[in-house]
């Protein structure tokens, strides 16, 4: 079975849907990186950090996980996320960091 909304790693376009899954600081993250002036950049380190929390690059077309849908997984992902709001923002910021280290070294 073939989902329309499963990608190969987590779609940016899901990223409106996880705002109102967490506190205030979480919606504020959200809020900015659906505004139209976000840096690319940071649209790619919050998709690292799905990816990595997610597990997307375990998931495979016949798992359960991918006949629900990106959409769905994500919503869980943060859901079920136990630390603080401040930690998960926290990850968020050291994948950014890691990305720009990652393109200060190869460009």
């Amino acid at each position: 079975m073939l989902n329309s909304d499963t990608e190969i790693l987590f779609p940016i376009r899901v990223i409106p849907s996880l705002r109102d899954l967490r506190g205030e600081k979480w919606a504020l993250l959200i809020d900015h990186l659906t505004s139209p002036d976000v840096e690319d950049r940071d649209l790619v380190a919050f998709s690292l950090m799905m990816v990595k929390l997610g597990s997307c690059s375990a998931c495979n077309a016949d798992s359960f996980r991918a006949m629900r849908g990106c959409r769905h997984c994500a919503m869980l992902t943060i859901r079920r996320y136990r630390n603080t709001d401040e930690e998960l923002i926290e990850l968020f910021n050291t994948t950014k960091q890691d990305i720009e280290e990652y393109l200060e070294k190869y460009q």
